[in-house]
């Protein structure tokens, strides 16, 4: 028998190494992770919890996924089972990289790689860092990364705190949506 603990939180926080993810919980949450600026900072999950409009719920932080982790490189993988049963994930994507879309696209693979249910998952986007950066880099890589992802992308920084608030909405309404109850069935009876 192999037992698992996996930790229960509503939202998960993924991306690359040095993606920010331990600067932004500790920017919206009570947790203190270590925070560094070298890749593979956190080595073990982190829980945090948030507060956004009056409601609460607990983010996990995990160490950052690298290509090729799902054949077990890094160490992201052996913590993703911890993100398995959040509600929603927030993908951040460092905005200071030259390679945002290859870099979005390198933890989706890894994702469905490991699991379809991670796969499927309700995801939000956000452009992180944007405090080192200008507003036209800002715009180029925002736009590249919505074309990539077909979707909106969230512009914020952990450190400078900006877009915060709007972004952790938006996990806090997804999360809500998640739970609404299915209309009520009748139970087959024999």
């Amino acid at each position: 028998i192999w037992l698992r603990l996996k930790l229960i939180a509503d939202a998960g926080l993924l991306g690359l190494p040095n993606a920010g993810k331990s600067t932004f919980l500790a920017a919206v949450s009570n947790a203190r992770p270590k925070i560094a600026d070298y890749p593979f900072t956190t080595l073990v999950p982190n829980l945090g919890v948030v507060g956004v409009d009056g409601a609460e719920f607990v983010m996990a932080d995990i160490p950052g996924l690298i290509e090729g982790a799902s054949e077990g490189r890094g160490l992201g993988m052996q913590f993703l089972a911890h993100v398995e049963r959040c509600k929603v994930l927030l993908h951040l994507v460092d905005g200071t990289s030259s390679t945002v879309t290859k870099d979005y696209r390198t933890i989706v693979h890894e994702l469905e790689a490991y699991s379809e249910v991670l796969g499927d998952k309700p995801r939000i986007l956000a452009l992180n860092k944007v405090d080192a950066m200008d507003p036209k880099q800002i715009s180029d890589r925002r736009r590249a990364l919505e074309k990539a992802s077909g979707g909106e992308v969230f512009v914020i920084s952990g450190v400078a705190g900006r877009g915060l608030q709007d972004v952790l909405r938006e996990i806090y309404a997804r999360i809500k949506a998640g739970n609404a109850k299915p209309e009520e069935v009748t139970p087959w009876r024999p």
